[in-house]
């Protein structure tokens, strides 16, 4: 045992799974909170080594922390289906939690679209905390943009974590759909509303945020492409919180 256990949910990842678990032959144990996959994804899980379990569907915050309430090991490290760790981020993070010296660690992650490393747009270096102490870290239980919350210390590690975060246009589409209607109803939950305003300016902010101030022009064309995406993102998120607040208004009596 090396101390760390590595988390996982999964849905339906048969084709990322496996080259991320062998990725992972030198932890401690592997856990995979799997949430109703109906490809193969759980028989390469287990071909792998690693514990499944097949759970409800709670929302990415709770997933992640039920499948770590599981965990023997001292340290957490999650990832994701479509990351890889490859050997020098393995080193530095078996170096980082001999050390004591933090309780938990942001790792960088090298994003990429369509096969291609994507430099700019804000995607470089995405740092992430991922790696964390179980008894001093948990996620926060947001239905999307959950992040690691570390009660202590935190450091960065350098060397990241390989993301395939899209395939092609039309896989950032396919999730767009279910990512900006989570993200419209967590900020209802929040008491956000929205306004012409924000149907307006804010896709408008987002594409010269991703596009100039972030550099994405040096990206090219790539460039142009995520920008104008993330930019409708912003846009379906904003009309759908909109949306839901009419429905809303229309129901009471």
């Amino acid at each position: 045992m090396t101390g760390l256990s590595v988390t996982i949910i999964t849905l339906n990842e048969e084709e990322s799974i496996g080259e991320c678990l062998d990725g992972l032959k030198w932890a401690g144990e592997v856990l995979v909170s799997d949430s109703g996959s109906v490809d193969k994804t759980v028989d390469i899980c287990r071909s792998r080594g690693a514990l499944v379990f097949n759970d409800k569907w709670l929302g990415f915050g709770a997933q992640k922390n039920l499948v770590a309430s599981r965990a023997r090991g001292g340290w957490i490290l999650n990832v994701d289906a479509d990351e890889r760790v490859g050997p020098e981020l393995r080193d530095e993070i078996l170096k980082a939690i001999s050390s004591g010296d933090a309780d938990g660690y942001y790792v960088p992650r090298k994003n990429h679209f369509g096969g291609r490393w994507i430099r700019h747009c804000g995607w470089y270096p995405d740092y992430n905390l991922r790696l964390y102490r179980k008894d001093a870290g948990a996620f926060s239980e947001r239905a999307v943009h959950e992040a690691v919350v570390v009660n202590g210390a935190v450091g960065y590690l350098k060397n990241p974590l390989i993301h395939y975060t899209y395939k092609d246009v039309g896989d950032y589409l396919d999730r767009m759909q279910r990512y900006s209607t989570l993200a419209a109803e967590q900020m209802k939950k929040d008491g956000r509303s929205a306004t012409v305003f924000d149907l307006l300016l804010r896709p408008l902010a987002t594409f010269l945020k991703m596009f100039v101030l972030k550099r994405g022009f040096l990206d090219g064309s790539v460039g142009i492409t995520l920008s104008m995406l993330y930019a409708a993102y912003t846009l379906a998120k904003y009309a759908k919180l909109k949306e839901m607040k009419a429905v809303n208004r229309d129901r009471e009596p």
